[in-house]
């Protein structure tokens, strides 16, 4: 698990965690939530690892393509 550094300093995302085809992401209400290529698919996946990366805009990310596509939660 790597902490999220949060750029913009509103994220509700505190850290995630990086497979080959999935994303696992710790919000802070302390809900985890997996994202797979399966689940999501891969663009999507890819796209929130890019983010997740750099930092910034992954919560808004989730929020507005892939809210409901995970493969396991909290």
């Amino acid at each position: 698990m790597q902490p999220y550094r949060n750029l913009d300093g509103h994220s509700g995302v505190t850290a995630f965690e990086l497979g080959t085809d999935w994303i696992r992401v710790w919000f802070v209400n302390g809900e985890d939530y997996q994202y797979s290529a399966a689940s999501a698919g891969t663009e999507h996946v890819r796209n929130m690892q890019v983010l997740a990366e750099a930092g910034e805009g992954l919560a808004s990310y989730i929020s507005k393509f892939v809210h409901d596509d995970y493969e396991r939660g909290a």
